[in-house]
């Protein structure tokens, strides 16, 4: 009788342990999102949107964090390194997950292995943006001259190895010319130095680009997108100037870290997805210059790993390194 009521006890603690009792009585408490940066940036504008939308829908508190420094990889390596029950999530871009691997000697986690991709909530694409002292109005002519001016054309970007960085490289190779970088330690500082005149090309974010380029303090050879925005059709992609499948983004997307009960991954990905597709929401994001996503986290992972390997690919062929 002993050995049967022990048998009870401990069949109804692993049931109560089980991944779906888990996802039944998510959440119950108090969830984070860790936002590896400074507050008031995209990344983490957007994820005070995703908590408040899991708030509104799930019904207990989301909250932001922010873990600043290192470029971000430290705040990832918190959450990776947390139980992966669902209570500490990630706001994640990029910088720490899809290019640091390629540019760092060394790494405190694969992207690809320790987290588990819940959403990409939205992503932008950027201006190639110069200076209007360069007397060019497209990629042909920008090409032709910087081979006509060698070594006097210069790039900024917000730091070694940052896509602002790659995503230039990668423009600079396929095209066949040679840029020098400038590294900054921030957008704001590069921007202003571009609409100075101080430097001659840089990658913009859609939102900061589209208010300069309506000032006329700086002009554009193309957008990094794979088709055009609507918020200024006129504007050609890189890749419709000859260029086909050149593009670059930003973005920005929650995940977990790796072995967070699949469940729990379909419960967040349900709620923040029904409100991707709202009317309200997707004109909220395309206002602020983004294009809000609504993929799987199947489809989410897919997309991480094809932009670790396309940045891996770059930094290697650039000889970029940090």
């Amino acid at each position: 009788m002993k050995i049967h009521r022990l048998f009870l006890m401990l069949t109804s603690i692993l049931v109560a342990w089980s991944p779906f009792s888990l996802a039944q009585n998510y959440p119950n408490r108090t969830t984070k999102i860790i936002v590896p940066f400074v507050a008031g940036g995209p990344t983490d504008v957007q994820a005070r949107w995703a908590a408040q939308q899991l708030n509104v829908g799930l019904g207990e508190p989301f909250i932001v964090e922010n873990r600043v420094g290192g470029g971000g990889v430290p705040g990832v390596e918190l959450v990776v390194k947390s139980p992966a029950d669902g209570y500490i999530l990630l706001a994640g871009n990029p910088g720490p997950l899809t290019v640091a691997p390629g540019v760092r000697a060394s790494m405190p986690y694969q992207t690809t292995k320790d987290l588990a991709p819940i959403t990409l909530i939205a992503r932008t694409a950027s201006c190639l943006a110069i200076h209007p002292s360069v007397p060019v109005n497209n990629v042909k002519e920008f090409v032709a001259y910087v081979k006509a001016h060698p070594d006097q054309i210069n790039f900024g970007s917000p730091g070694v190895g940052t896509v602002g960085h790659l995503s230039v490289e990668l423009f600079a190779a396929t095209v066949g010319i040679k840029l020098n970088h400038i590294p900054y330690k921030g957008a704001s500082q590069y921007q202003n130095d571009l609409v100075a005149g101080h430097i001659q090309l840089a990658q913009v974010q859609m939102a900061n680009c589209l208010p300069l380029l309506k000032q006329g303090k700086i002009k554009t050879i193309g957008i990094t997108a794979e088709k055009r925005t609507p918020l200024a059709p006129e504007i050609p992609t890189v890749a419709e100037q000859g260029l086909p499948g050149y593009q670059s983004y930003n973005w920005n997307g929650i995940l977990a870290p790796a072995g967070t009960p699949k469940s729990i991954v379909n419960k967040i990905h349900s709620i923040l997805s029904k409100q991707l597709a709202t009317k309200e929401n997707q004109e909220l994001f395309i206002s602020q210059g983004f294009e809000p996503s609504n993929i799987s986290p199947e489809e989410f992972a897919n997309f991480i790993q094809l932009e670790t390997e396309k940045w891996a690919k770059i930094a290697k062929a650039a000889d970029i390194k940090e």
